[in-house]
């Protein structure tokens, strides 16, 4: 029954990410699809969102940010009942093993290893809610 209202609104898709350019680059490649971005450059800033009650359909964090780390807001997001199922993508330039496999205990979706590609990461956040790529290509 939500489907119909959900298929006709943009998706909501938050992304935290310290790194002001690196926010800006996925947030101005998300707005090329159907997609509408809160960005915010802080963990307690996500946190704030997660905690809120406007729809949010996916999140991209950043390991590494002040005040709470992309893991910890990974953490909370999965304590959280209206959260817990929100597909979570970690974005890092820490691309250990070890982080890698804490992200995926804690319960993210996917995990993207900086730098990456902005195309394949929308093609991703694309095939997460079950539709065509905005922008086709395998490039």
């Amino acid at each position: 029954m939500n489907a119909d209202p959900a298929a006709d609104a943009p998706r909501r898709v938050l992304v935290a990410d310290d790194e002001p350019h690196i926010g800006r680059i996925i947030q101005m490649k998300l707005e090329q699809g159907p997609y509408e971005v809160t960005l915010v450059s802080d963990g307690r800033a996500a946190l704030a969102e997660l905690n809120g009650t406007e729809p949010i359909d996916i999140v991209l964090l950043d390991i590494m940010m002040p005040y709470a780390t992309g893991l910890e807001v990974l953490a909370e997001a999965r304590r959280l009942p209206h959260r817990r199922e929100t597909p979570i993508i970690i974005l890092t330039a820490k691309g250990q093993d070890a982080d890698r496999r804490q992200a995926m205990e804690l319960g993210a979706t996917d995990f993207f290893t900086k730098p990456f590609s902005p195309k394949k990461l929308l093609a991703r956040v694309d095939e997460l809610f079950g539709g065509p790529p905005s922008e086709g290509g395998d490039a």
